[in-house]
């Protein structure tokens, strides 16, 4: 009795569920900008990458120290998920903004939502997290939907390359995905900002070797430049990371889900009216495919009456 009491206390308030789905929704809308300034600033993949995660731990250290003071030292044994996060994560964000220059900020944000594939299919791998029906009829929709927003298929926007674009924006989904996968691993804990910090330390260690052997890190960037990537930091790593991250545990999996998928969703029509991007007929469907797609794989399963 006492431990059923203890887990109907754990359930959040429906004032609580609502609080944690705006947060959702204003790190959805934080993340759609996030490829668009990226493109802005002009700045090489490498570039982008260290800037964003240096300029991010500015704010991340002095809140997480703060955090650290108010509940205690993390233990070890996630500290280590989050510091493994963080170098995928690095990894994840020098691909992506290569994929951006050669697709469009908005196919690039598009192409990312692979990771909806692989999280789940490492969770099944080393965690035995059993993969839904559902889930499994919609993976050949998601990676047709990938293939035809990337322009592979079918006829692309004039100045892009397709299939580098596809390539670096796989890479870049997958690693996403492992990123997700041992933050979810390093969860539960008291902790909010503490592991978005020491993430973003690692990923800007990872982006600042591997984007630098890649393409190289220019610091000598113009005012413009150096605006917009500070924009990217604050808003696209900081405001969003710590919304999201703290929202996630108040949600049920497949309401957290549909209502990130505004993030592609308002991405795309960020780079239509702010940077002028015109996707063609076949990448706008393969788009809808994977939204629709992402939403059918994350909807609850319906309740058999008879079993209540």
């Amino acid at each position: 009795m006492t431990t059923r009491k203890a887990e109907v206390a754990e359930v959040p308030a429906p004032d609580q569920r609502r609080t944690a789905a705006v947060r959702v929704i204003g790190g959805a809308v934080c993340t759609s900008v996030s490829a668009g300034f990226a493109k802005l600033s002009g700045a090489s993949a490498g570039t982008v990458a260290l800037l964003r995660c240096a300029i991010a731990l500015v704010v991340l250290v002095p809140l997480a120290t703060r955090e650290w003071r108010r509940v205690g030292p993390r233990p070890w044994r996630l500290v280590r998920w989050d510091l493994i996060a963080g170098l995928l994560l690095g990894i994840d964000y020098v691909f992506w903004v290569a994929s951006i220059y050669d697709v469009g900020a908005s196919m690039a944000t598009m192409l990312i939502n692979i990771q909806v594939v692989v999280f789940p299919a490492l969770s099944r791998v080393f965690l035995g997290v059993p993969l839904s029906g559902r889930f499994v009829a919609t993976v050949p929709v998601l990676l047709a939907g990938v293939v035809m927003a990337s322009g592979t298929v079918g006829l692309a926007e004039p100045g892009t390359d397709p299939v580098g674009g596809m390539v670096f924006g796989t890479i870049a989904g997958v690693a996403y995905g492992g990123y997700l996968f041992f933050m979810r691993l390093g969860g539960g804990e008291r902790h909010t900002v503490f592991p978005v910090c020491a993430s973003t330390a690692t990923a800007g260690l990872a982006a600042l070797v591997f984007g630098g052997l890649w393409t190289g890190i220019n610091l000598s960037l113009g005012l413009p430049a150096w605006l917009w990537l500070t924009a990217l930091a604050l808003i696209g790593q900081v405001v969003a990371w710590l919304l999201i991250a703290g929202a996630l545990p108040r949600l049920a999996p497949h309401v957290s889900a549909t209502l990130l998928l505004l993030h592609p969703v308002l991405a795309i029509a960020f780079g239509v009216v702010a940077l002028h991007e015109r996707p063609t007929f076949t990448q706008i469907v393969g788009c809808l495919l994977v939204i629709g797609g992402v939403w059918f794989a994350s909807r609850a399963p319906r309740l058999d009456p008879r079993s209540s």
